[in-house]
């Protein structure tokens, strides 16, 4: 069990499973830049996460920005959405006057991607509710501007464990405050740190003695 002050961002999962060196310049060097992506990703969220909205569409009751934690797992954070679908086989949920099954969705710019970075994410939020819940959540949505549509993910045991692996390894490099080294590929184009990471990949200073560096007017 991890102690809360050191649980590290839910949301960090993504950047993780994107770009180790991504999350590393961003959740332990504090380095951070916005692109269009990026951008166009938070005012979509901000638009999801009115934590004072709440909806029933009949059997269905819908809440946004739940506030989420995991002792074991070692993170928090907030769930997009999470809807609560009526059901004998659900649980007693605090406030509310019937059993339902628990269920997250992450809303996402784009469309889907060939990786499953945003699925380790909504996994982990499944895990969180879970262990706050005490209940069992076998699915949950992404849902994709581009497409406007959602897609299902099965929470399965590949995916539980592959989420369990990255956290291990995230809460180890934070410990010792590695950035570790990546190699560069195309991927490297669409990322809003490429100015920041891109000049030090193949050397050993970090990104923030690098720009530490070049504000003095160095040579970096």
């Amino acid at each position: 069990m991890f102690r809360e002050e050191d649980y590290l961002m839910l949301s960090g999962l993504q950047h993780f499973a994107f770009c180790r060196r991504q999350w590393a310049l961003i959740h332990i060097e504090q380095q951070w830049a916005e692109n269009f992506r990026t951008a166009d990703g938070r005012l979509m969220h901000e638009r999801a996460h009115d934590s004072d909205f709440r909806e029933k569409r009949g059997d269905i009751i819908i809440t946004r920005a739940m506030q989420v934690a995991s002792a074991e797992l070692g993170i928090s954070g907030e769930c997009d959405i999470v809807e609560f679908h009526r059901s004998a086989d659900g649980i007693r949920v605090n406030g509310l006057d019937s059993t339902y099954q628990v269920i997250p969705v992450e809303y996402k710019r784009g469309k889907p991607k060939e990786d499953d970075c945003d699925a380790v994410q909504l996994c982990a939020q499944a895990m969180c509710l879970e262990e706050m819940l005490c209940c069992v959540i076998p699915q949950a949505y992404l849902y994709y501007g581009e497409t406007r549509r959602r897609q299902t993910v099965p929470l399965d045991d590949a995916l539980r464990q592959k989420t369990k692996d990255m956290l291990a390894e995230m809460h180890a490099l934070y410990r010792r405050q590695h950035t570790p080294k990546v190699k560069r590929t195309k991927a490297c184009n669409a990322c809003s740190l490429k100015d920041i990471c891109l000049p030090v990949l193949e050397k050993k200073r970090s990104a923030a003695e690098y720009l530490a560096e070049a504000l003095k007017g160095g040579d970096p």
